[in-house]
Formats: structure tokens, C-alpha cells, sequence
């Protein structure tokens, strides 16, 4: 299981967070856990890599060749004496 450490947390969304809690009758810390779960969904996770996405996002435009520079020879390293 994941966990999370929350730092710098404004003191007005912490009270807000505690009086939230205290309201539904949960720990700050559960309340947190319900808020992610709420914001994140339960739904199922994507089936398809960021690739194929990122692909399928820019495929409408068409294909592009790029045409590759030449290689040249690498030179000779330096002489450190």
C-alpha cells in the first residue's frame, strides 16, 4: 500500500480538513484517504501505454520523415600526457 507525507499544508485547509473530518466522524487522516479516492475515481485504469496514447493524439497530423544528417568518422581522442 502507498504512502504519502503532506508538507507546507496551509493551517486554514488543515482546520478545514479536521473540522470536515470531525463532522463525518473520521481521522484527518482517513478524511484524506476520502477526498484522493473522490478526486482520483475508482475507475478502471487505462489499458493503453503513454505512447500509444501520445500517438494516437498526434497520428491526424500524418506521418513526418525527417531526413537524418551524415555521419561522419569520430576523431581521434586527445592525448592526455
Amino acid at each position: 500500500m502507498a504512502s504519502i507525507t503532506l508538507r507546507n499544508l496551509d493551517d486554514e485547509v488543515g482546520t478545514r480538513l479536521r473540522v470536515r473530518a470531525a463532522g463525518n466522524g473520521r481521522s484527518m487522516e482517513e478524511e484524506a484517504r476520502m477526498i484522493l479516492r473522490e478526486a482520483v475515481g475508482q475507475g478502471p485504469l487505462p489499458e493503453k501505454g503513454l505512447g500509444t496514447a501520445i500517438h494516437e493524439l498526434f497520428k491526424p497530423f500524418g506521418y513526418v520523415e525527417l531526413e537524418l544528417p551524415r555521419r561522419e568518422p569520430m576523431r581521434e581522442p586527445p592525448v592526455l600526457d
